[in-house]
């Protein structure tokens, strides 16, 4: 009986498994890439309810980022700065401009201004901004330059590996306390060695246990 397929037909099998496999693997790598927060997420700049530049107040001004989130070393959340913050100075600066008079009219009626949260955590995710704060994590090293953003936007993916990278290693990123709302920051040479004497000395040890961060 005559043979019916030729004997090259015998790679078919081999050539259909590795086209198996090396679809497998872009496939993970495209899911890996573009369904990660550093690409959906790093980036966002939702339109807020009132133009605020922080890189005019903060940048230019001066302003320390306590002066409105004052929450940030005693709370585990951060908090948006009350309308009477906002008075405090536009009660006589630029005080009829139309940019703030969705400030006034909050002001005058004590309504909350419906501000759009831009750094977003899963629910079942754990942070405390004391904690981080208070053992010499700055604002930059989250929420990057907010002195040269015009529009607050997600500078950093705040994934888990992302965190992970500053809990195995914190030596890497701490700075002196009263450097935490320094923008510009810039690490002394001897910086690990003294970042490792002060983690030694006052026991910072990041948890890299699931229950730290997850309920």
């Amino acid at each position: 009986m005559a043979q019916i397929f030729p004997r090259k037909a015998n790679i078919l099998p081999t050539l259909s498994l590795i086209a198996s496999l090396g679809g497998s693997i872009i496939a993970v790598l495209f899911i890996w890439y573009y369904f990660s927060p550093e690409y959906t997420d790093v980036g966002y700049m939702p339109e807020q309810p009132v133009e605020y530049s922080h890189r005019f107040h903060v940048g230019e001004l001066g302003l320390d980022c306590q002066y409105c989130h004052t929450n940030v070393t005693v709370a585990a959340h951060s908090n948006i700065p009350a309308t009477q913050t906002c008075m405090n100075c536009h009660s006589q600066i630029k005080r009829d401009s139309d940019k703030i008079l969705p400030i006034r009219e909050s002001f005058a009626s004590g309504e909350s201004i419906e501000w759009i949260k831009v750094h977003h955590l899963p629910d079942y995710a754990r942070f405390s901004h004391a904690i981080h704060t208070n053992n010499g994590v700055g604002c930059e090293t989250c929420h990057g330059r907010v002195d040269q953003m015009e529009v607050v936007s997600q500078a950093e993916p705040l994934a888990m590996s992302w965190c992970l990278q500053c809990h195995r290693q914190p030596e890497q990123y701490l700075r002196p306390n009263s450097e935490i709302t320094t923008m510009g920051y810039s690490q002394p040479e001897n910086f690990i060695e003294r970042n490792l004497q002060r983690v030694l000395e006052e026991g910072i040890k990041p948890p890299t246990i699931c229950s730290a961060c997850h309920y």
